[in-house]
């Protein structure tokens, strides 16, 4: 079993900033989300579009927002449970909480975060017949190794970033790799666009616009697709391919969050306490997208506001016998788990003669 202080559910923005704030207050910090990576939808759905609203950054990638938050939380060594999904709460015995996820993976910690964002998310599926027939067996809806696919033919479906940047990915991994969009333009960044196109021009991947896979064929695994090239159906060809990974997108929900005992308003979890966002469970609070209260604004740096009061309550709980004076980082610099130190320059006082 994993023991921590505070175990956040979701690995987005906001609950890798919980886990600064918490680290100031000496308190460790374990994060669980389904998504194979760090980041929620900043790396899963848009890492390549530009944020404008980060106080102090004019403009800056989703994904590079992600990266600057898992450095600036790497010294309070967070333990992450990725690919899982957060599916029971129990209290224990002693008080604590303890999280199951969908993989059998128990969590226990006083405190309980829950960062979800808008929720686990779910990829978004095409209606195509078999569909289920093959899932983990040649059709995947996120890459979690690329090596998986290492010298094999790869079909990836789909017009955003996960699609465009997959594809770039796999050009130098896979044996062949097509790509197919149902238009001609694509949603994605300009340069990952340009740089699909560059390797089509080069011959390393395949591109098929506007298109749509309609049927898939094999026996034990899949082994070929049916692809359609326009609105005629007689306009239809059949590819051979070893995976195909169609990436639409992800569909937030609750989930399992609905059968904890939270209060549910609109689908989202309502904090009654906006002085620390705890929900109706005490010791288990809700901060960024996935809660609501009067005036709730769905942004980041609210989550980030919200994250920080959050994890002053935490503290209190979990330490009722201390009190924590806050101090300023400026004053009392960052001491990271790891044993370094980040603090401003000491003035140095020479007298005078």
């Amino acid at each position: 079993m994993i023991k921590t202080d505070v175990l956040i559910i979701g690995a987005g923005p906001t609950g890798l900033f919980a886990v600064f704030e918490a680290g100031l207050l000496q308190l460790k910090c374990h994060l669980i989300d389904a998504l194979p990576q760090p980041g929620g939808q900043c790396s899963e759905i848009y890492p390549k579009k530009p944020i404008y609203d980060i106080p102090g950054l004019p403009e800056i990638l989703a994904g590079d927002l992600v990266r600057n938050l898992l450095e600036q939380i790497a010294p309070f060594q967070p333990g992450f449970t990725l690919g899982e999904r957060a599916e029971t709460l129990e209290k224990d015995k002693d008080g604590s909480f303890i999280v199951t996820t969908n993989k059998g993976t128990r969590h226990k910690a006083p405190v309980v975060a829950i960062a979800g964002g808008l929720g686990s998310f779910e990829p978004r599926k095409p209606l195509l017949k078999d569909l289920e027939k093959f899932e983990d067996r040649g059709i995947s809806y996120m890459i979690r190794d690329p090596e998986v696919f290492r010298d094999k033919k790869v079909l990836i479906a789909g017009g955003g970033d996960s699609a465009l940047d997959w594809s770039i990915i796999l050009a130098d991994i896979a044996s062949g790799v097509t790509l197919v969009h149902r238009r001609n333009e694509f949603r994605g960044a300009l340069d990952s666009v340009q740089k699909v196109q560059q390797l089509k021009d080069m011959g390393k991947i395949s591109l098929l616009t506007p298109a749509e896979v309609v049927g898939l064929h094999g026996t034990n695994s899949l082994e070929a697709v049916t692809i359609r090239t326009s609105a005629d159906p007689a306009d239809e060809v059949r590819l051979e391919t070893d995976h195909f990974i169609p990436l639409f997108g992800l569909s937030p929900k609750l989930g399992p969050l609905t059968d904890w005992g939270l209060e549910i308003e609109k689908n989202a979890i309502k904090a009654d306490h906006t002085i620390d966002y705890q929900t109706n469970i005490p010791g288990v609070y809700a901060i960024g997208d996935i809660n609501t209260y009067p005036g709730k604004l769905k942004l980041i740096l609210c989550g980030f506001h919200e994250a920080t009061l959050m994890v002053q309550s935490a503290y209190q709980r979990i330490h009722p016998d201390k009190r924590y004076v806050m101090k300023y980082t400026t004053v009392g610099g960052v001491h990271g788990f790891d044993g370094s130190i980040k603090e401003a320059p000491k003035a140095v006082i020479k007298s005078i003669d």
